[in-house]
């Protein structure tokens, strides 16, 4: 049987690691587990359970503390997760060999590592020669829809991701429960954004120097017609149930391979069954 794995990425602060955890805590209330990873050296806390951290084999605090090394923030991060791919066994031995897990993996925040290096790709073909079926799930922070210059920087990191990866996309706009009530009311035409609403957006705001660069930029996204959004409201339930649903139908997940409900035991220790007396 198949595993299955979220590749959790995008821009810094666009909610990846509260992603993490809204998902963990609407898979356990249908009782099924999924298991979190976080692949951030830098990062220092987290709300979800952590199954598998990058920061036990390195973080980034070694690699810029190594007087040989002499790498900053960035170098560091970049070096860290080399390093994890070099050494893949570590987290071939954390992630087990238990057939239909889920995985819901936490990257880190430098987008370079998805839109044009092959970090992650590698790290992506490492995992389906392991037999997991991965579906990558891009962030970006709805806040972007007030300045059409980072909403359309944002589709074309978007964009880079996905050509760069080349497995099952989902771009997700976060943050929605944060959008005004008028915004809110004007969300459905940035999902599926058109040549025209973009370029009406950018010849509103934009530089008029800047005008036919931009407009150029709006005529690829639609030449593409690949980058599409799916809203997340962490408030609403449906909001992140329909998301789950439309990963789980993208990883082809069905009734016969469906992800590891709880285990026995986990459910005994959450209901109380499982106390010694």
């Amino acid at each position: 049987m198949p595993r299955y794995a979220q590749l959790v990425m995008g821009p810094a602060g666009a909610g990846k690691s509260t992603y993490v955890h809204t998902v963990e805590q609407h898979y356990a209330v249908q009782h099924r587990k999924v298991h979190c990873i976080n692949l951030d050296p830098a990062a220092e806390h987290f709300s979800y359970q952590v199954q598998c951290d990058i920061r036990e084999l390195i973080s980034v605090d070694d690699v810029m503390e190594d007087s040989e090394l002499k790498f900053g923030p960035n170098g560091g991060l970049v070096f860290c997760l080399e390093y994890l791919i070099q050494n893949t066994d570590w987290l071939d031995e954390c992630l087990g060999d238990v057939d239909d897990d889920y995985f819901i993996i936490d990257c880190p925040g430098q987008i370079e590592l998805y839109t044009h290096m092959d970090t992650m790709g590698r790290f992506i073909r490492t995992l389906e020669s392991w037999g997991v079926r991965v579906c990558a799930v891009y962030l970006l922070d709805s806040q972007f829809l007030v300045e059409p210059s980072k909403f359309i920087a944002g589709m074309c990191s978007a964009l880079s991701a996905m050509v760069q990866l080349q497995v099952p996309h989902v771009n997700v706009l976060t943050k929605v429960d944060l959008l005004s009530t008028r915004d809110r009311d004007n969300l459905d035409r940035w999902l599926d954004p058109s040549e025209l609403v973009l370029e009406g957006m950018v010849n509103r705001t934009a530089n008029s120097r800047h005008a036919k660069l931009s407009n150029a930029l709006c005529k690829l996204l639609d030449d593409y017609s690949l980058v599409h959004f799916v809203p997340l409201n962490i408030a609403d339930e449906d909001s992140i149930g329909d998301l789950c649903l439309q990963i789980e139908l993208m990883l082809q997940i069905n009734e016969d391979a469906e992800p590891r409900g709880m285990r026995e035991q986990d459910l005994d220790t959450e209901s109380g069954f499982g106390d010694e007396t």
